[in-house]
């Protein structure tokens, strides 16, 4: 018996979704735009791999989550760029001036914290995914989830505070 196809409309439903998953990992809308169209070209392409349809979403937040990680190693091997046109999408500068000093804290502090922390909270806090989800989409143990979640938790916590350098090293 066939498989089930995803028909484009329902990848198109979860666009809203991938950009902003996109958007807080990638840190701006033009990257995050270019992130999700290859995610749902990806997909589009490969929508025949995907055996049970309920289970689209966390496959799209995968695909896009494993291209993110495939640029930020390519960027690696390249280097450091910094368009100008970040500046348009810094979350500091869009709050209102008297939050901006915390906005701008906050923005600093998760900036510094590595990739792996930076998804697990992005995943958990923002996109809202149960644990278990998170485990599917990164495709890790439910521990390994909720360990690297308490961690990064508690280095966000550390580097608000205005922590030393030692001491973040130190919860790692």
């Amino acid at each position: 018996m066939p498989l089930p196809e995803i028909d484009d409309r329902a990848i198109a439903a979860h666009v809203p979704r991938l950009r902003r998953y996109a958007t807080a990992l990638v840190g701006n809308r033009h990257d995050a735009d270019d992130l999700v169209q290859d995610c749902v070209e990806k997909a589009l392409a490969n929508r025949h791999a995907l055996r049970d349809p309920s289970r689209l979403g966390g496959w799209l937040l995968s695909i896009l989550h494993n291209l993110h990680v495939s640029g930020v190693r390519g960027r690696r091997r390249r280097g450091a760029e910094i368009p100008v046109e970040e500046l348009a999408d810094d979350l500091a500068l869009s709050a209102q001036p008297s939050d901006r000093g915390a906005v701008r804290d906050f923005v600093r502090a998760f900036a510094r914290l590595s990739e792996e922390h930076r998804t697990i909270l992005l995943l958990t806090g923002l996109e809202g995914l149960s644990y278990r989800e998170v485990a599917e989409v990164l495709e890790v143990p439910i521990g390994t989830v909720m360990s690297r979640l308490a961690r990064a938790r508690e280095r966000l916590r550390v580097l608000l505070d205005g922590g030393t350098e030692q001491v973040v090293r130190r919860i790692k």
